[in-house]
């Protein structure tokens, strides 16, 4: 496969027989070559652990310190008062049953987060096989089906991510932009490492953390020795 010139120059900084420390891998991507975009900075974690299993997930959320630099739009389903605080709060969009159709016919997925209040979730699961597959569905687990929509909408606004297994027990998460320097970086890297060592399941035998790579959105991947 040809790679393009930038991708090879990033390349010749990385020692692919190496695992680094997080914070020189983020001071490499630093010199890396700069691309035309603000690059997202990648976190990919393999577990061992077996997602199969309900008692083995690992999903959470966490509030970055230095957010993720990308402006999260929120979708809120609510009605009366608790429509007007989620508006009042910054929601980008508020609404109840005049959204599904919106949603199911006309492909609208101009939102990144959807909160609903509990009493709309009889509402919002009629969009469960359109939202799930993308990730949109809202969840207590994750703070999304709450009364206080205030406070969901602040913390997504503010840099919240949620992390979660795929079907290949790897996490992947985005945990902010090249253009925050390795310090800000490593500040949100150690959150999210800290958060995810704290959510091992009791179930979970052996080695938990079988894997850490850090990469840019078009990058080579770095290899962190998270011992």
């Amino acid at each position: 496969m040809k790679v393009s010139k930038r991708y090879a120059e990033s390349a010749k900084l990385v020692d692919k027989t190496k695992e680094y420390e997080a914070k020189e891998a983020l001071e490499i991507i630093e010199k890396m070559p700069k691309t035309k975009f603000d690059e997202t900075v990648e976190l990919h974690v393999k577990l061992g652990v077996d997602s199969k299993h309900a008692d083995q997930q690992v999903r959470g959320t966490v509030v970055l310190p230095n957010g993720t630099g990308k402006t999260q739009r929120v979708l809120v389903f609510a009605k009366g008062p608790k429509a007007e605080e989620a508006t009042k709060a910054g929601a980008d969009f508020v609404g109840a049953e005049e959204l599904i159709p919106k949603i199911q016919n006309d492909n609208w997925f101009e939102y990144d987060v959807v909160v609903a209040t509990p009493d709309m979730m009889g509402v919002v699961g009629r969009l469960g096989k359109v939202l799930g597959p993308k990730g949109l569905m809202p969840n207590p687990k994750s703070g999304t089906v709450t009364m206080d929509v205030t406070k969901a909408i602040s913390e997504i606004k503010s840099g919240k991510v949620e992390y979660r297994l795929d079907k290949n027990n790897i996490i992947h998460l985005g945990f902010g932009k090249v253009s925050f320097g390795a310090d800000k970086l490593f500040e949100n890297y150690d959150v999210i490492m800290n958060a995810i060592i704290k959510a091992k399941p009791a179930a979970a035998k052996g080695q938990y953390i079988k894997s850490v790579a850090i990469t840019t959105t078009m990058g080579p991947s770095i290899f962190i020795n998270q011992k």
